[in-house]
């Protein structure tokens, strides 16, 4: 059996706990119980994203994640979806810059099929891969890109502001869709090794959570994980680290087919797993996160020129935050107008810091946000291996929420004033190529962009 140890639930933790365990071969396993509903949620996060790739070769960790859904050595084709779905369950897979995961949420009683699935891809996929499913899945994943970002209003925005906010070779430079040229450029054997390099055990972090019986979960998880091999020549990540501010002002007009004007902007903001970004994650939820942010009552209710205005945080571990502002023009409103307004707002902000009542109502909004994740089975899964995977402590998830409310007022004023200024931020400018705009217009897609496989080989993007 896996040798492992149980902790007790920490003050702020809500009254969850976990398990952690790690087997021979190196798979760190975590479990959480959670009887209120018959099902089970297993998660397995592989320590792999876009920015281990090389030049030439972006967007190959998104192409596997595809190809571990084409068969393994005792699953053949679709088989993976059939079995999942034939026994009520549902199930993805997820790409980001950071990390690849594979996810099932069964009924509890199916939980052992789950795992078989997962062990039998983990271990025997290269029996499986081929010219062909290499061929189809590669066409799928251009089909996406097509479909999802060249293709559509503003479809190209992150990925141009990604470019613009870290530097040419720099792990984060590109978005794991990757490029077309690169996508046609990958081998068959290019997928094998990247496979050998980074699936293995000692590369992964399994979690179950939901109405599981723990000694169970794990002889279950040792029978079918157990026995796969450890890898050792996984290389390290290339260094991403920068200054904490861009120092300058970057900038990229884009004349496409557009609804409407468009002002974005990225912030180069703090590390995920800090004080400080939690800090800048309340700043941004005051002055951009729903209908009665700061930015919204501006450009929206009281100026009306624009008709929507958004500002997220997408955090990273290995690499500065980004802070991602949206904003759709009325009409025919130009864009140094509104831009001249964020500028105002933002240094009024930085001036003057949050009011007791935004600090109440942000820190609300984010613990809710929270709360909905580790409510679920799936959710509170892919948080501890997140946790796990990024910043080598799952417990954190636990107590994720009781940080974001120890934040003060003041340190959420001191990040907008070092981070929320003009030298230090990306601006794509898009202008349409018709007069014609509609007031309408829709705001695109949450930036963090995960590439993510469904049934049937229709794709879509997924954000947090």
């Amino acid at each position: 059996m896996p040798m492992g140890h149980t902790t007790t639930a920490e003050a702020g933790s809500g009254g969850l706990t976990a398990t952690e365990h790690r087997l021979a071969n190196g798979l760190r396993v975590v479990l959480s119980e959670d009887h209120l509903t018959p099902v089970a949620a297993v998660c397995l996060w592989y320590d792999v994203g876009s920015r281990h790739e090389v030049k030439g070769r972006t967007g190959l960790a998104h192409l596997f994640e595809h190809l571990m859904f084409q068969g393994s050595g005792q699953v053949k084709g679709n088989g993976h979806f059939e079995l999942v779905q034939g026994a009520g369950g549902s199930l993805n897979g997820t790409t980001s810059f950071e990390r690849t995961n594979y996810f099932e949420t069964m009924p509890a009683h199916q939980l052992e099929l789950a795992l078989w699935l997962e062990a039998d891809r983990m271990g025997s996929l290269l029996a499986a891969l081929d010219d062909e499913s290499m061929e189809n899945q590669r066409d799928v994943v251009k089909n996406e890109r097509r479909q999802r970002y060249d293709n559509v209003p503003y479809g190209t925005a992150f990925e141009r502001l990604t470019a613009l906010s870290y530097p040419e070779g720099h792990p984060y430079h590109h978005t794991p869709i990757g490029s077309m040229a690169d996508l046609d450029a990958a081998t068959l054997e290019d997928a094998r090794q990247f496979f050998r390099t980074y699936y293995a055990p000692n590369n992964a972090v399994l979690s179950v959570v939901g109405d599981i019986d723990p000694r169970q979960t794990l002889a279950w998880i040792e029978k079918y994980f157990g026995s796969i091999p450890a890898h050792d020549g996984k290389p390290a990540p290339r260094d991403g680290s920068l200054p904490e501010v861009i120092g300058e002002q970057k900038r990229e007009v884009v004349v496409e087919e557009v609804p409407a004007r468009a002002l974005m902007a990225a912030y180069r903001l703090p590390h995920d797993g800090t004080r400080a970004c939690d800090a800048a994650d309340l700043a941004l939820t005051i002055l951009g996160g729903g209908e009665s942010s700061r930015l919204y009552n501006r450009l929206v209710r009281r100026d009306r020129t624009a008709v929507a205005a958004g500002f997220g945080l997408l955090r990273l571990a290995g690499a500065p935050s980004m802070g991602w502002l949206d904003v759709k023009t009325s009409g025919d409103v130009e864009v140094p107008v509104i831009e001249t307004a964020i500028d105002e707002e933002l240094a009024r902000f930085a001036e003057e810091g949050p009011t007791p009542e935004e600090m109440e109502r942000a820190q609300a909004q984010l613990e809710r946000e929270w709360l909905d994740r580790l409510g679920t089975v799936a959710g509170r899964a892919d948080e501890l291996c997140r946790y796990a995977v990024l910043f080598g402590d799952p417990q954190l998830a636990l107590t994720a929420v009781k940080r974001v409310l120890e934040v003060t007022p003041q340190e959420v004023q001191e990040v907008a004033q070092a981070r929320l200024r003009p030298d230090n931020r990306a601006v794509l400018v898009y202008e349409p190529k018709s007069p014609e705009q509609a007031p309408d217009a829709d705001v695109p897609e949450d930036p963090e962009q995960e590439a993510t496989v469904e049934a049937g080989n229709e794709n879509e993007e997924t954000a947090k």
